[in-house]
């Protein structure tokens, strides 16, 4: 494997701008929608309290019925192109959800940045009590997020040795 193959190709730049551009369109869509009262807090939805299973699936969040509707919907938007081409492999599918992945971490950071009730300097515990671990500067989530991402991303560079 050569030093070339780790590097991104102008295909895969492309498609991360392109992901971060519908980042940014969400993170605005959804400021319009919670205002400064993240994770849904003031919405009129359902919710399940945290407990163990949230705890292993869901980062210690509450489950809302606002954030079970939209995740999969974003979900089956990522991958109308593929249902669209009738084009699906596995090194598609490790691109489609490296790009989801990249989607929501940048989209929920978009929030903070973006949102006036917000802004970069209350991006900390304190202020967004939702997002309940964090490591040195950044939701845990964060972290495991962009390591799930950088993997599926290398995943679905490689070629199937024929």
């Amino acid at each position: 494997m050569k030093a070339a193959d780790f590097l991104p190709s102008r295909r895969t730049w492309m498609q991360i701008f392109w992901v971060l551009l519908l980042a940014f369109f969400f993170a605005n869509v959804e400021i319009q929608i919670e205002g400064g009262a993240g994770w849904a807090a003031n919405l009129p939805t359902w919710r399940i309290p945290r407990n163990a299973w949230l705890d292993i699936f869901w980062g210690s969040r509450e489950m809302t019925g606002y954030h079970a509707w939209v995740f999969p919907c974003v979900a089956l938007f990522f991958h109308w192109p593929v249902l669209f081409s009738g084009r699906w492999t596995w090194r598609i599918e490790a691109r489609l959800l490296a790009c989801l992945t990249l989607f929501w971490l940048a989209e929920d950071f978009l929030w903070f940045v973006l949102n006036p009730a917000f802004g970069l300097a209350n991006f900390d515990p304190v202020h967004a009590p939702w997002h309940i671990h964090w490591i040195a500067f950044a939701p845990t989530d964060y972290w495991t997020m962009s390591a799930v991402a950088l993997v599926l991303f290398f995943i679905s560079r490689q070629r199937v040795e024929e």
